[in-house]
């Protein structure tokens, strides 16, 4: 979960209770105060905020619910039954309990164990409410601490971490964190000594080993000294004692050292994992390990063999019994041989397609404990040159990749039903890059094309088809302008070529469409007859090189929103100068008919520059 750059704040409460009031104090507050936004520069966390005011009339309430779903964090004003009335539209935000005007209490004052003794038991009927802070705008005291909190709460969330019934870590953070500690404890003693802590530069770490010592496991939180091992020894932490370190982290508030540290191992989300020089060799190693009869590719039962220590294999389904139990990437096609063994080629190239998708099925199946054996990439569409070695593709033409051969033909014609994946090594510049091509077929394609995550995810798209059909282009078109995919470096190609060419039903023939989008014209291939046109290659490259195949120009997507609107209003400032321009010279040749009465353009522009006029 990366950290966001933006908090969206929203304040709900009765009428008077003094929501207005924390945004701006005044003696008399309008209505609804107008949105605030913070600039980042001024936050503690370095993101924008934006805070929300609302109304608790009913004629305020379509826009509350609005803006309640909008909402990154909602703070609630007491009194508290507004909480089953958010609850009841389906948000799942965190809420920050207010307690305003303090100030009107007088000399009343609640210790801190009468405000625990209120609010316990909302909060442990309410799992969104987060925490509660008293406030007064009018003296003011804790104002700018309730934004804080909020965005805490949003930044740094509890939910994910933390089971609030059972006072222990979710089995999603342990796992996170166990994972950590392996990868810290370089010398797999089992103790994270003063040496391994300082290579893991966790400052708020350092110094805490007496607290974490006189947390006993026993006396420590529920199911996280199951293994009756002690939190310290010989004065390092034990996977024990750290997973107590953060439960007390969590307990006490300290929520952003736990998130600092899950953040620094996960994957930021401009970059795709790979398999290192080390990590092909690893399993080159294990297939040459495997390979028995030495003839390059791993039969059925060798294949059973590099598995019978793990879960199964990661590309197919494992029957157990009579239930069929899918570990993942399934329908998944590669190179084999004549015998329908993988070989070694096939090996590696599905392991680098399981690392691009989910890099956590293959840290799984090194037991977390070859870190080497990956390396980050960065991913940008913006650049030139991208130095990868898998790129993925959303497209069809996967038998002709995978080297099968054509199964077309009248009656033979099988419609993609399910999603499918090929991959496969392709030689580009003399260097091997592997290429992984999916297929989501009519029925998963809308719906992967309105997910973000997995747009994002693609290096180039590849629109197919069939050039001898006069309806094929409109519906890829068609598809295009249903969805935003400008963004993804784009490839147009055109199947069947060894039929006749059919005139298409759109308003432009596809060499145009694609010329009129700064793109090469559509690859023509024919899978029958085998002519692929190196439409393979050409992927590679475009996806090594994405600017150039941007739909539009790579130099126009490129522009940020305020670039674009300064070159508007330049435009129209231009535009707009030039026709009061022509509209003035017009009026002058009217009233001075003859060319040596009046003055031209050019004598006013010569003027401008300095120059003399005759």
């Amino acid at each position: 979960m990366t950290l966001r750059r933006d908090v969206r704040i929203l304040l709900v409460g009765d009428e008077g209770v003094g929501k207005s009031t924390l945004e701006s104090f005044v003696s008399n507050v309008q209505h609804i105060v107008p949105e605030i936004t913070i600039p980042p520069e001024v936050t503690p966390e370095n993101v924008t905020t934006y805070i929300v005011d609302t109304g608790a009339t009913p004629q305020d309430r379509p826009y509350l619910e609005s803006e309640i779903r909008k909402a990154h964090v909602i703070c609630v004003v007491i009194p508290t039954f507004w909480l089953p009335w958010v609850r009841s539209l389906g948000v799942n935000v965190p809420v920050i309990l207010v307690g305003n005007k303090i100030d009107l209490r007088g000399g009343m004052s609640l210790t801190n164990e009468q405000l625990e003794d209120e609010i316990l038991p909302i909060m442990n009927e309410f799992k969104e409410v987060e925490t509660c802070i008293e406030a007064s705008a009018k003296l003011p005291l804790n104002v700018s601490e309730v934004f804080y909190f909020a965005q805490k709460a949003v930044l740094y969330p509890t939910a994910p971490l933390y089971d609030s019934r059972d006072h222990i870590l979710k089995p999603s953070c342990t796992r996170a964190l166990t994972r950590i500690f392996k990868l810290c404890d370089t010398n797999k003693d089992g103790i994270l000594d003063e040496a391994e802590l300082n290579e893991f530069q966790a400052t708020e770490l350092q110094g805490i080993i007496e607290t974490v010592e006189s947390s006993h496991p026993s006396a420590g939180p529920s199911g996280v000294g199951a293994r009756r091992e002690p939190p310290v020894i010989d004065g390092g932490l034990t996977l024990t004692g750290f997973l107590i370190l953060h439960t007390l982290f969590i307990q006490k508030g300290r929520l952003e050292t736990t998130w600092t540290v899950l953040r620094k191992f996960d994957v930021p989300s401009d970059c795709s994992v790979e398999l290192s020089p080390y990590g092909y060799q690893f399993f080159t190693d294990i297939f040459e390990v495997f390979d028995k009869d030495n003839d390059g590719a791993l039969s059925a039962e060798e294949l059973s063999d590099v598995f019978s220590t793990s879960p199964g294999s990661p590309w197919s389904p494992l029957t157990s019994g009579s239930t069929e139990k899918s570990l993942g990437l399934t329908n998944t096609i590669t190179i084999q041989d004549d015998n329908e063994n993988i070989t070694l080629q096939g090996w590696l190239a599905q392991w680098s397609m399981t690392t691009l998708l989910d890099h956590k099925t293959t840290l799984a199946y090194l037991a977390q404990t070859q870190t080497t054996a990956l390396q980050l990439t960065p991913r940008s569409r913006r650049r030139s040159q991208v130095k990868r070695n898998v790129f993925l593709a959303y497209t069809s033409l996967l038998r002709a990749f995978a080297g099968r051969e054509f199964r077309g033909g009248k009656g033979n014609y099988e419609p993609t039903k399910k999603m499918m994946c090929v991959v496969n090594g392709v030689q580009v510049g003399g260097r091997e890059k592997y290429l992984i091509l999916q297929e989501f077929g009519s029925t998963y394609e809308p719906e992967t094309l309105r997910d973000k995550k997995k747009t994002d995810m693609a290096d180039v798209i590849v629109y197919v088809h069939d050039s001898s059909d006069t309806n094929s282009f409109s519906y890829i078109s068609n598809l295009r302008q249903q969805y935003s995919l400008d963004h993804i470096p784009t490839l147009f190609v055109a199947t069947k070529s060894d039929l006749d060419l059919a005139l298409q039903r759109h308003e432009v023939q596809p060499d145009v469409y694609c010329r009129r989008l700064g793109l090469q014209v559509p690859v023509a291939v024919s899978t029958k007859t085998g002519q692929l046109a190196d439409v393979f290659q050409n992927i590679v490259e475009i996806a090594m090189n994405p600017s150039s195949a941007i739909p539009g120009g790579a130099d126009r997507r490129s522009l940020s929103p305020a670039t674009k609107l300064k070159v508007y209003i330049t435009l129209t400032a231009l535009l707009g100068g030039a026709s009061g321009l022509l509209l003035w010279h017009n009026r002058i040749q009217l009233l001075h008919p003859r060319g040596g009465q009046g003055w031209t353009i050019l004598n006013w522009i010569i003027g401008l520059l300095g120059g003399r006029t005759e």
